[in-house]
């Protein structure tokens, strides 16, 4: 009796199986012919060069502190200094490792909050991209009846004859053809 129930389950869900609509699409391809793909790039590059000339406005600071230190440490190892003359140089000396110091601080803390903002700025914008590559999905499954539309990366296997990218591409407005020449490209 069990083994004619597990049968039956068995042949009911393979015909159920057999009438789901599949499909695949390569994520990266849909990802890279986004409409905002190239203007957000553009914006992290701009947004991390922005980011690089604070850095650097930071770093020139430091190398003004290490000239100064250098000049008094040459004026230091005068033999014809004053020894009150020596003492006021060392004490200006010590004020200036500190200021140095928190120069250097400063400059690891910026650097590491830049990385943290353009990472957040990036998860961000590439969010976005794919909320609206899923809509353009499910819009084309929805107007073709799909049951399933998977990421071709997930699947271990699937036929070549499953793959709607060209068609999702359509509805994202671009050209297959033209995707696949800029991928070709890009390998």
């Amino acid at each position: 009796m069990k083994v004619v129930l597990f049968a039956a389950a068995l042949a009911a869900s393979l015909a159920a199986t057999a009438e789901l609509k599949l499909g695949t699409v390569d994520m990266m391809v849909l990802v890279r012919n986004h409409s905002q793909y190239e203007s957000n790039k553009q914006l992290l590059l701009s947004t991390e060069k922005d980011y690089q000339k604070r850095l650097d406005s930071l770093k020139s600071e430091m190398d003004s502190l290490q000239d100064e230190a250098k000049k008094l440490a040459d004026e230091y190892r005068n033999p014809m200094l004053a020894q009150a003359a020596k003492a006021n140089i060392e004490k200006d000396m010590m004020a200036l490792q500190q200021k140095l110091i928190a120069q250097q601080q400063k400059i690891r803390s910026e650097a590491m909050r830049n990385q943290q903002d353009l990472s957040d700025l990036e998860a961000r914008l590439l969010k976005a991209q794919a909320d609206d590559i899923k809509k353009r999905i499910a819009e084309f499954a929805g107007k073709n009846g799909y049951d399933c539309v998977l990421e071709s990366n997930v699947a271990m296997f699937a036929k070549p004859e499953l793959d709607v990218t060209d068609d999702v591409l359509r509805i994202m407005g671009v050209d297959p053809k033209k995707a696949k020449r800029g991928e070709d490209e890009s390998k």
